[in-house]
């Protein structure tokens, strides 16, 4: 491998996962999609000081371009420069490193709770008695286990997940939300994504987890390019794990595609924000069953 580039971005913490998926839609990135603080100094890192850090094995594209046009279009989809950051943005080439391997050498097996454990691919784990492992490869796609919000999700679906209900994920990422529902007794679930890059790394994390692909309305699960107002199916059980304000705006349409009496879990919600969730969920007339919390991450988990 060549000398790589450094590419610095100085954001606003809130929305690390949305700038870490435009860079790799659009940049050829070190093979990591989500910002966590497990790569450090590794592939990307968010500081506590708003700094994303991403990692280029070239500069096909123009970095500095592409993100002032990324930045104008969250301004026009609602976001604040408060709520964005500064952007400010530097690039420095740096000598190689073998970095796949020294980002293999910082992942290890993240016990979600006592029953669930997310194991990166590469390596060999003996699971407990009872434990659901769902194998990933954390440099494949937007979503990695690791992170507190999809921990949260896993936790809540661990504990308000009936067995045989149908489970929808929107905004679905790596598809690991509903690979879990899988392995916790879901008798269908169904990923979408309004990215369509992500889907086919989906089907091929559930084929690692051995859970059958489906076309249709059968057992197993199914990812599509999709989102939540223009899914005509109902479901016992919904995952949204995305940015508060567009739980927000989206809010209605995830209420429709809820069964009466099926329950949602909303992730992706930092603790200062959650009014914001909590009014939408008010205005649709939705319950909140309960708040869950981890670090400075919420989830709510409230009932049709």
């Amino acid at each position: 491998m060549d000398n790589y580039y450094e590419l610095r971005i100085t954001i606003n913490p809130e929305i690390e996962d949305i700038v870490a998926d435009i860079c790799f839609s659009n940049f050829d990135c070190a093979g990591v999609v989500l910002a966590e603080e497990a790569y450090k100094d590794l592939v990307m890192t968010s500081t506590t000081r708003g700094v994303l850090r991403v990692f280029l094995t070239d500069l096909n594209n123009n970095p500095v371009e592409v993100l002032k046009t990324e930045r104008e279009l969250l301004k026009e989809r609602g976001f604040t420069d408060e709520e964005l950051g500064s952007w400010e943005i530097s690039i420095d080439e740096k000598e190689n490193q073998d970095w796949s391997k020294k980002w293999k050498e910082k992942w290890t097996v993240t016990h979600v709770s006592d029953r669930i454990a997310v194991v990166p691919s590469w390596l060999n784990y003996e699971p407990k008695a009872g434990e659901i492992v769902i194998t990933l490869d954390p440099g494949c796609a937007f979503g990695t286990g690791t992170h507190q919000t999809t921990q949260l999700c896993m936790r809540a679906m661990e504990k308000y997940l009936t067995p045989g209900d149908k489970m929808a994920d929107i905004g679905t990422g790596s598809g690991i939300l509903a690979i879990c529902a899988m392995k916790l007794g879901a008798s269908s679930a169904y990923g979408c994504d309004n990215d369509e890059t992500v889907i086919d790394v989906c089907k091929e994390n559930a084929l690692i987890n051995g859970i059958q692909i489906r076309e249709s309305d059968e057992a197993g699960i199914e990812f599509e390019l999709n989102t939540a107002g223009k899914i005509s199916n109902e479901y016992d059980f919904v995952c949204a794990n995305i940015l508060h304000n567009v739980l927000a705006e989206i809010m209605g349409d995830l209420k429709n595609i809820m069964k009466p009496g099926a329950k949602i879990v909303l992730s992706g919600i930092l603790d200062e924000k959650k009014d914001i969730v909590l009014e939408a969920l008010k205005n649709q007339g939705m319950k909140l069953i309960e708040t869950m919390t981890q670090d400075q991450w919420v989830a709510l988990v409230a009932e049709k």
